[in-house]
């Protein structure tokens, strides 16, 4: 769950759409090309008066084509921000649906070849971030009918640099300071750099590491054995060893020769629950035992862990594993990331190498969300409509019609390369996911979002309604519709969709729900798996639904108990509950599954569903509610904590408009990933969105704390990764890695010294020292293997900070250990420019760049620079 536009929640008025209500099938217009060039720039975030920014559109028009006041459309997707105005301009902005945006022009627009015009514009919100800036942009050329003519994409595009205050920071009440090298510096302050035996051995941190003296060496007459059900778990082994090595390792049952030997015995590990296992190396080999197969493949993961960094660097193929005893156990046996395929569509191939890094790290959930108002992304045999629409994004002539309109910069056409907007899996391609995840004692949950969040089925549902109505089968049509035709509720979601609620009064929807469920079901079955858990999303309903539908409001009278139409989501979440518990399926869901509205629409805890198997994620730590997850747990919810402060992995690692990523929550990097304290969250809880400190862990905040025999409700931890911003696995990757380290510590690794600690200047000393070694650890040994593993991750490498103080450089980075070079004379720097050591007098225009052990670079920066690029005039 996320609040991306927390902010926009007050009254708007918005442009009365130009389009038609009808749901009649579309014109279809012809691709062109055109040369009309657009410019934009963030004027201000810091307005006059009130809240909101100012940008600016320029239009070139470098085309044939003269542009009149009836003959073009802008359209293009933004950062969901609703329009304010565009006073006394040329053209109007106009929110459509969602991200999408229309600019048109107003009575008496002209525009000929070689003339330009700008178009300035009031929004709500802040934008900071290059990735806010119009995505997908694309014209519509009507005829002199108003017929939709030609389409054409908008390649001459220029985003204008974010360099001054008001361009870096989100208004007055931002008290971050502007992004710079400086700040980064200030920020890098407390880092050193330790020697490689200070580093930890292993991330996640075991319960017990002792170490030993000597090393066993793995070499090609190295075998690995194993006894009992673990033929899989030697063979990924041998697998991951070739892969760093180069050596073809043998693979033997029920041998135990000196060599790698895999058991399961529940008696002889110290740690006697599941996924518990003991890793012993010595001079007679390499001996993991698991409590169950599962605790022998994460000693399998620690054991890799141990394989010296030279090797990964391929500077040396001598596997030389230290002596150690490792005794080891998680602190929590439900730890989960989530991937969003459905706001930005990510190849199977990507999901299977998102598997991998999950599994090296301990993780074994994955929340696989495959439905959302952007897409559906998951073949449902009986439903083609569901991929057929509800997997392609494209321009639309009408939010009404039965398709999909772009989103996040999907742009007009269907299929487009690298715009992410379509594609889907098909039962195959979803039932491999199941099986590599198996393998890899990872368990993939399914999701399908309702009643809120649910567009995308919505529509595809109304495209097959209207299919089967044309055919005569009015009965079959119905049969699954989602929506109340005659529903005339106005309504705006938290990300400004007008229309992605299904009606919960028609048994066709919950007909449609247990059609998909029982479809998914039966893929697991064919993965050989069982599936007992369904995620029903239940989030961000928005206020206003089900208000004007016919067909609800005879539900509400026939069941006056309910009260209010905003009370129709726990009426629907129960009638959910029943149907799976006769499924024998958990439902877990996004918070709002356990809350109810007061009078005042206030959320409580709702009592009705504790004790069952229904169990609520948590997200919200910062805002309205910051005790919630407490709150449940104390009444008797099974939940799962997802912090957006700590486990958001979509918001942005910094303020600097270059580093992609939202920030409606303030900005989460792998530091705060790492410093959570699941059962003390409010002493880890330093800052809000806009960057205020926050004192949480202070008495007299009215807070309800965890009670001690609540502990037990808390069962795993979750980490986010939404994909509004996401276009590809280079950046799945780059936004998860290093955060997933920092998570799968606080997901595994027993309690830290400073997660109790009362003392707030202790605490933070004490997480200071704790995360320096591991910062460096990330640096100096887990980038090298993960540049290595699956052909290489696209981590992100953070870049240098930097000061020039009376003509001396001084420089540092966030995660220590990896290198820094400069250039004085302008040129780009490389790993063999000057490296820095040390304060260093400079003249001249100095660049600096980061470089890690295995040559991945970070942003190239300028300390000190004053140049700054001029509004466009």
């Amino acid at each position: 769950m996320k609040r991306s536009t927390i902010i926009f929640f007050i009254s708007l008025s918005f442009v009365v759409l130009f389009f038609s209500c009808t749901s009649e099938k579309q014109h279809v217009a012809k691709n062109a090309k055109t040369k009309l060039a657009v410019k934009w720039e963030l004027v201000s975030n810091f307005p006059d008066s009130g809240t909101g920014y100012t940008a600016r559109f320029r239009l070139i028009n470098n085309d044939d084509r003269e542009l009149t006041d009836k003959n073009w459309g802008l359209f293009f997707s933004i950062a969901p921000s609703p329009v304010i105005e565009t006073p006394r301009q040329r053209a109007t902005l106009e929110h459509i649906n969602g991200d999408w945006f229309r600019l048109y022009p107003n009575a008496g627009f002209n525009l000929k070849k070689g003339d330009s015009t700008d178009i300035l514009y009031k929004a709500q919100g802040a934008v900071i971030k290059e990735t806010d800036g119009p995505l997908g942009i694309y014209i519509v050329y009507y005829d002199r009918e108003g017929k939709e003519e030609a389409i054409a994409e908008i390649d001459q595009y220029t985003l204008m640099p974010f360099t001054r205050k008001e361009q870096l920071l989100r208004g007055k009440n931002d008290k971050e300071v502007a992004a710079s090298p400086e700040k980064t510096y200030w920020e890098n302050a407390s880092l050193s750099v330790l020697k490689p035996d200070q580093l930890l051995p292993v991330i996640p941190t075991p319960l017990h590491y002792t170490a030993g003296n000597g090393f066993f060496e793995v070499n090609a007459g190295t075998r690995i054995s194993y006894n009992g059900p673990l033929k899989e778990e030697a063979s990924l082994l041998a697998k991951y060893l070739k892969e760093i090595t180069g050596m073809d390792l043998a693979i033997a049952e029920n041998e135990n020769a000196t060599g790698i030997h895999l058991a399961i015995n529940a008696a002889a590990v110290q740690e006697k629950s599941p996924e518990g296992y003991r890793l012993t190396i010595n001079e007679k080999g390499v001996a993991i035992t698991g409590y169950d197969a599962a605790g022998v493949f994460y000693g399998i993961q620690s054991m890799l862990a141990l394989v010296p960094t030279e090797v990964y660097l391929g500077k040396n193929t001598a596997v030389s594993l230290p002596h150690v005893s490792i005794d080891d156990a998680p602190r929590f046996g439900f730890r989960s990331v989530h991937l969003d395929v459905s706001r930005n569509f990510q190849t199977k191939e990507t999901v299977l190498k998102i598997l991998d890094v999950l599994a090296r790290y301990k993780i074994n959930h994955l929340l696989l969300y495959t439905s959302e108002d952007e897409g559906w992304r998951v073949e449902i045999p009986g439903l083609p409509e569901l991929t057929e629409v509800g997997a392609r994004r494209q321009h639309v002539s009408s939010k009404e019609v039965a398709a999909l309109h772009p989103a996040y910069g999907s742009g007009p056409f269907a299929n487009a390369k690298d715009k992410y907007g379509s594609g889907y899996y098909t039962r195959s391609d979803f039932i491999e996911i199941l099986k590599y995840a198996k393998n890899r004692h990872i368990k993939i949950i399914p999701e399908l979002n309702f009643p809120g969040h649910a567009r995308a089925a919505i529509k595809s549902m109304e495209a097959r309604y209207e299919r089967l109505m044309k055919e005569g089968k009015e009965e079959e049509a119905n049969e699954y519709r989602l929506i109340d035709p005659e529903d005339k509720s106005v309504y705006l979601s938290a990300q400004l969709y007008k229309d992605n609620v299904v009606n919960v009064s028609r048994e066709s929807t919950y007909r449609f729900y247990e059609k998909v469920v029982d479809e998914f079901d039966m893929m697991y079955k064919e993965a050989g798996l069982t599936m007992d858990i369904f995620h029903a999303g239940g989030d961000e309903v928005a206020e206003g639904a089900w208000t004007q539908s016919p067909e609800a409001l005879e539900l509400l009278k026939k069941n006056p108990d309910i009260k209010d139409p905003k009370n129709l989501q726990t009426y629907f979440f129960r009638e959910l509950v029943k149907r799976m518990e006769k499924r024998n399926l958990a439902v877990h869901g996004w918070e709002e599954v356990a809350l109810l509205k007061d009078e005042n629409g206030k959320y409580k805890p709702n009592p009705e569903f504790a004790g069952k198997k229904v169990v609520p994620y948590i997200w919200n730590n910062l805002f309205d509610y910051p005790d919630l997850g407490y709150r449940l747990a104390n009444a008797g919810y099974n939940i799962v904590l997802c912090n957006v402060s700590n486990f958001y992995f979509d918001l942005a690692y910094s303020n600097d408009p270059k580093e992609p990523g939202l920030y409606w929550a303030g900005f989460i990097d792998t530091r705060n990933a790492y410093v959570f304290a699941p059962y003390n969250m409010f002493n880890v809880t330093f800052k809000d969105a806009m960057g205020n400190d926050v004192h949480f862990d202070q008495p007299g905040m009215g807070l309800q704390a965890l009670q001690p025999e609540a502990k037990k409700n808390i069962i795993g931890v979750e980490a986010q990764l939404w994909s509004e911003t996401i276009k590809g696995r280079d950046m799945v990757e780059y936004y998860m890695l290093p955060k997933l380290l920092g998570f799968a510590e606080s997901a595994w690794s027993p309690e830290r010294r400073w997660e109790a600690e009362s003392n707030r200047q202790k605490r933070i000393k004490e997480i200071d020292e704790d995360w320096n070694r591991f910062a460096n650890t990330i640096a100096q040994r887990e980038f090298p293997k993960l540049a290595k593993i699956n052909g290489g991750y696209a981590y992100r490498v953070p870049a240098a900070g930097a000061i020039i103080n009376g003509g001396q450089l001084k420089a540092n980075v966030a995660l220590p250990g990896i290198s820094i070079h400069y250039t004085t004379d302008g040129t780009e720097p490389t790993r063999q420019s000057s490296l820095y050591t040390g304060p260093v007098p400079v003249t001249g225009n100095v660049l600096i760049k980061t470089f890690d052990a295995a040559g991945r670079s970070g942003r190239t920066v300028s300390p000190g620079s004053s140049v700054l690029v001029p509004k466009l005039n």
